[in-house]
């Protein structure tokens, strides 16, 4: 067996998802939000032109891919760490190698560091200088938003590209390739993929198209093939490598339920909530999703009437992600229930659409000079900050202009009589506020 042989065997070795990443930008699928033609990016990688950036999603949306489409693209250097494993040390290795680049072969160098909030400020220091010097080019990659888990050092001289979770027929696209690719794919297996199979395997995947790829290469792999040779996959076979059990209903059904739930824990109505709740659940609904709907109604809908419901929902969300099904569904049905039987009120929403529209036609950017940071204000400012009531030298509230001129008399939140919102009406009259 000669060395090229025994590259294949690796290859066909790696997982389905590995051997079917993209090698150019016609073959990556997803986020045209970022990477459509005569966009930003596309234009930067195919003139190899990319400044320092950041790719920042979920799991499996393809920021690893397009980082290595840009090392195939690129006639610069590239160099490949992961920030869990590696160290200054490995960094300073990296710069070295660029810098010899640079000298020797007028090539610049591509730095890709996955994972790279995991970087520490000693170890973000050590690339800082690089960057500024153009001595690499960083190109991050991470699930963690780098604006809260990176040093702002390193951000701000990065563009940041926001990836999303793929879309199912960006998933079922892939799949299908998968399919048919006879060199990188499952086209040399005769595969018969039974209707609903791909739906569901895009569906459970949650726009992971990494778990979609190993689900289907589990499906066809540890299926056995038929009397003619063909390997079928059926739903139940795909059920068994994603472990999830399809819907028992169909679409239009299924947002019927979902319907009926949110609209059950609006209209406080626990016992039909709890019922649609587990119709979803044993129907095979990803019970995250029932979590977020509950997160956003303990505000849409209960509000300030009852603060205490966003904190009991965002705690059985919690409680999910962290012990899972089906120890999770008491502390779900127990914020379902509170949701349900809590005072109602929708000032918060009323409020913040309001203030959302003003903000949008009115954009009114003239704040009371008295209000204005010190730390750069003009002198006449400055004199003016004087003028600046300290509330908490008045016993924690006095009356001030906050809102521009043109907006001082807008009244956007408006509380209810229900529940906390009554306390709230009263503590204003207190102090002589609407």
């Amino acid at each position: 067996m000669d060395l090229f042989d025994l590259m294949n065997d690796v290859k066909k070795m790696q997982p389905l998802a590995e051997r079917m990443r993209a090698n150019n930008l016609d073959e990556f699928i997803g986020q045209s939000q970022i990477v459509a033609k005569n966009s930003l990016l596309r234009r930067a990688i195919s003139l190899d032109r990319l400044g320092s950036c950041i790719f920042w999603g979920p799991p499996g949306c393809g920021k690893t891919t397009l980082a290595n489409v840009i090392a195939n693209t690129t006639k610069g250097n590239f160099i490949k760490l992961n920030a869990v494993s590696s160290g200054v040390a490995d960094v300073k290795k990296a710069i070295e190698e660029a810098i010899n680049q640079q000298k020797m072969y007028g090539k610049r160098t591509y730095l890709l560091l996955d994972e790279c909030h995991r970087f520490n400020k000693t170890q973000s220091d050590s690339l800082l200088p690089s960057i500024e010097q153009g001595i690499i080019t960083f190109i991050g990659s991470t699930t963690e938003n780098p604006y809260a888990s990176m040093t702002s050092a390193i951000v701000s001289r990065c563009r940041v590209f926001e990836f999303k979770p793929l879309l199912n027929e960006d998933i079922m696209q892939a799949l299908n390739l998968a399919l048919k690719d006879k060199q990188r794919g499952l086209g040399i297996y005769d595969i018969e993929v039974c209707d609903g199979v791909l739906e569901h395997i895009a569906e459970l995947s949650a726009g992971d198209l990494r778990t979609a790829f190993n689900a289907l290469e589990l499906a066809a792999l540890t299926t056995n093939p038929e009397a003619d040779g063909k390997i079928k996959i059926k739903l139940s076979d795909a059920e068994q490598s994603i472990q999830r059990k399809a819907m028992s209903f169909n679409e239009d059904m299924y947002y019927d339920l979902l319907s009926a739930f949110c609209k059950s824990l609006r209209g406080s109505d626990s016992n039909a909530a709890l019922y649609y709740f587990q119709r979803l659940i044993q129907g095979g609904c990803d019970p995250m999703l029932l979590a977020r709907r509950l997160v956003v109604h303990s505000s849409e809908d209960v509000g300030m009437a009852d603060p205490n419901a966003l904190v009991i929902a965002t705690s059985a969300m919690y409680a999910l992600e962290k012990i899972g099904i089906p120890e999770a569904m008491i502390p779900l049905s127990n914020a379902i229930i509170y949701v349900c039987e809590a005072e109602k009120s929708n000032s918060v929403v009323v409020a913040m659409n309001d203030a959302k529209n003003d903000a949008i036609n009115i954009k009114d950017d003239n704040v009371p000079s008295y209000l204005k940071d010190n730390s750069y204000a003009s002198k006449e400012n400055k004199l003016d900050s004087n003028n600046y009531k300290y509330p908490h030298n008045y016993g924690g509230y006095v009356e001030q202009q906050y809102l521009p001129d043109s907006l001082k008399d807008r009244e956007y939140y408006k509380p209810s009589s229900n529940g906390y919102e009554n306390t709230i009406k009263q503590i204003r009259q207190k102090k002589g506020k609407k």
